[in-house]
């Protein structure tokens, strides 16, 4: 794709800004700020991935994947404000998500481990575990204040904060593993995703573009259920002060009594 090429997709962009002009959703600011941040992130990722990749250093390949780790955990843990830890949790949901699937591909041969394969790979699947996460902590949260009597009530009859709370996390997990699962039913029948779309838009053969995005699609999938039990594991005890009570976490602001966790 030409620089010309490239520069006309912004025409795309006008239409967005339009049709929002014309709804008054007020979105025009945004929608221009997003597409600033798309252009200038890419370009930077862009010049840094050729860096590394001609370096081809394990200790940067390992930086990049730790500071693309964070930035993920920094951005699903911003869906659970109120909860104390819950970045710490998130990031060690999302880095065994992450760690464990690449950990198997890369034992079981899937994929080789110079970092023009480990970078791609793992930030496509950072950025599920990312979602995944986010989804987790939304239900978890909503699920937690409508059910909260409930809860409280299993609580005086004696059982553990982990028993009180098992139904809300099941819940919770679900909505963290709908996505990828619906994408899963649907990959080639109404979408064709953007592994095998890129493979092959670059010329190749489109079977093997579909070997590429069988691959890509059970990697999410296992990705995404380790993110979202784990974090499920680790978040909820947050819920719960030192006398096992149940505590509601309160936007912006840390639940009494879990301070001290």
């Amino acid at each position: 794709m030409s620089t010309v090429q490239l520069l006309s997709t912004l025409a795309l962009v006008a239409v967005s800004m339009l049709l929002s002009s014309w709804q008054r959703l007020k979105l025009e600011k945004e929608i221009g700020y997003a597409t600033l941040r798309t252009f200038v992130q890419l370009l930077a990722i862009g010049y840094v991935l050729s860096y590394v990749f001609s370096f081809n250093r394990w200790y940067a390949t390992v930086a990049i994947l730790v500071a693309m780790t964070l930035i993920a955990a920094q951005n699903a843990a911003r869906r659970g404000r109120g909860i104390p830890g819950a970045f710490g949790r998130v990031l060690l949901a999302i880095a065994l998500g992450e760690g464990v699937t690449l950990a198997l591909m890369l034992v079981l041969h899937i994929i080789a481990g110079s970092p023009r394969f480990l970078i791609p790979v793992a930030g496509m699947i950072l950025g599920n575990c990312m979602v995944a996460s986010g989804l987790v902590l939304n239900r978890l949260k909503d699920e937690i204040r409508l059910r909260s009597a409930e809860v409280e009530a299993a609580l005086a009859l004696g059982a553990s904060p982990r028993q009180a709370i098992e139904q809300v996390l099941k819940g919770a997990v679900r909505s963290g593993m709908i996505p990828t699962i619906d994408s899963m039913k649907t990959v080639g029948l109404v979408s064709l995703p953007g592994m095998m779309t890129g493979t092959i838009l670059a010329g190749a053969d489109p079977l093997l573009a579909v070997r590429y995005q069988i691959m890509v699609m059970l990697m999410l999938s296992a990705a995404t259920t380790i993110a979202s039990i784990s974090l499920a594991m680790v978040i909820y005890q947050s819920f719960f002060n030192r006398a096992e009570q149940l505590v509601l976490p309160q936007a912006g602001a840390h639940p009494a009594g879990a301070a001290g966790r």
